[in-house]
């Protein structure tokens, strides 16, 4: 019933059946365009994004577990992709055929000129190069490493690069070390059954090759007392210190401080990645690594430090005002949506509001076309009249001014515009008694 007092008030306005159902069909056109054109520019985020992480065993597959978690808070599946470190992360990055879409690399790997595409979401830690040995007596210099067979990751491997490049610098080559390619938790057994001398790491403490080398008794931390050198040699380095007894305040590991050299750990993501998951890996990196660790004060990472690639302004505006409203407030669903309704009401706002100040003159423009149609049919009437000296079509324009007097008679317009229907009407009347004017002279003239 409402439905059909709804349609009958239109009529009442002076729409057609027919001018309402093309209105409707013009009204839900435009909103499939707008929804076509809104699920385009702004679509949902994807249910599965991949990850790649590295070596099984060492800290990025670490904290890869822990974003993980979190994503499913999310109903987000994020698979971790294992490799064998930064440098295989970044050519995943930069392969749009292998699905990669994040990856966590160290410093000195490469940078945004040589990986365009890539956007960091900032710094999420510093990540130490720890040189492990066995040994009855404590290295005091690396050269004593010579001869030795050091487990630094695979050819190719992040941990292999930094390996070569900072070691290289002590004087260890490929001419006087054998470098193996055990990695990870591989290195932390080649090293347990004798097969190499030295493994050359890179991660937290956290991590669980790295913890299980520094809780063992029979292995030594070798220490970089010229670590500041080594930060000034290589500017992406940074000299990190593992305080004495931090690893195990009752048994005094390690005996002494112990200085290390480090790189800052970042994550890299795709230029094309969906906004949505995007904000998600921020909040991830602030539950995973904003708590005060060994080598790092509460909330000092993440931050948006990164001098060798261009940071995402997402991640410049998250660090600087925090999650927007609509992250703290609205599930990860729900907030694609409430951007698509913002972006229907500001379009509807930028084209209706000139809209709006024309509607009225295009309304009256359409109620007073509908009156000019029987104006210029009582006009084409009358010269048809005038043309006709001898009135042969008496009764056919008889019979015509009565038409269009009826069809006035039944149109319906607001009553802002009844004046204008009185005065089609007055001159309809004219017209007829000018009709019958004539008419009445003519029978005179045959009744002399």
């Amino acid at each position: 019933m409402e439905l059909l007092d709804r349609v009958a008030g239109a009529r009442m306005l002076g729409f057609s059946r027919w001018q309402l159902f093309k209105g409707l069909a013009l009204a839900v056109g435009i909103m499939g365009v707008v929804s076509l054109v809104l699920s385009y520019s702004i679509p949902a985020p994807p249910s599965t994004v991949t990850m790649a992480t590295g070596n099984k065993g060492g800290v990025f597959p670490y904290y890869g577990r822990q974003y993980r978690e979190i994503f499913a808070r999310f109903n987000i599946e994020l698979e971790l992709r294992e490799t064998t470190g930064g440098k295989e992360n970044l050519e995943l990055l930069q392969d749009p055929e292998s699905g990669v879409q994040i990856g966590l690399v160290v410093g000195g790997l490469s940078d945004g000129k040589h990986a365009p595409g890539l956007l960091s979401l900032g710094t999420v830690g510093n990540a130490p190069f720890w040189f492990f040995y066995s040994s009855n007596e404590p290295f005091d210099r690396l050269s004593q490493f010579k001869g030795k067979r050091i487990a630094a990751g695979p050819v190719g491997s992040g941990v292999r690069f930094t390996a070569e490049k900072i070691l290289g610098k002590a004087g260890l080559n490929s001419e006087n070390v054998t470098f193996l390619p055990f990695a990870a938790s591989a290195a932390v057994e080649a090293l347990k059954d004798g097969k190499v001398d030295a493994v050359w790491i890179a991660g937290t403490p956290d991590a669980p090759a790295v913890g299980s080398l520094l809780q063992d008794p029979s292995v030594r931390t070798m220490s970089f007392p010229t670590a500041e050198a080594f930060t000034i040699i290589f500017p992406e380095l940074v000299r990190l210190v593992l305080p004495r007894g931090v690893i195990d305040i009752d048994r005094n590991i390690p005996p002494t401080d112990v200085p290390l050299v480090g790189s800052p750990a970042k994550l890299l993501v795709r230029s094309d990645l969906h906004p949505e998951i995007v904000q998600l890996l921020l909040q991830a990196m602030v539950e995973t690594h904003g708590a005060r660790e060994i080598f790092q004060r509460s909330g000092e990472f993440p931050n948006s430090t990164d001098t060798e690639y261009p940071v995402a302004p997402a991640a410049i505006d998250f660090y600087k005002n925090g999650p927007s409203y609509m992250q703290r407030h609205l599930p990860l669903w729900l907030s694609v949506h409430v951007q698509r309704a913002i972006a229907v009401l500001v379009t509807a706002i930028a084209i209706g509001f000139p809209l709006f100040k024309l509607l009225p003159l295009a309304y009256n423009w359409i109620t007073r076309r509908r009156l000019f149609h029987w104006y210029a049919k009582l006009k084409a009437l009358e010269a048809s009249f005038d043309a006709d000296p001898m009135d042969i079509h008496s009764a056919d324009t008889r019979a015509e001014i009565e038409r269009i007097e009826d069809a006035v008679s039944h149109i319906h317009i607001p009553l802002t515009f009844s004046d204008q229907v009185y005065n089609l009407r007055s001159h309809i009347d004219i017209v007829r008694r000018k009709i019958a004017s004539r008419n009445n002279a003519q029978g005179r003239i045959a009744a002399e």
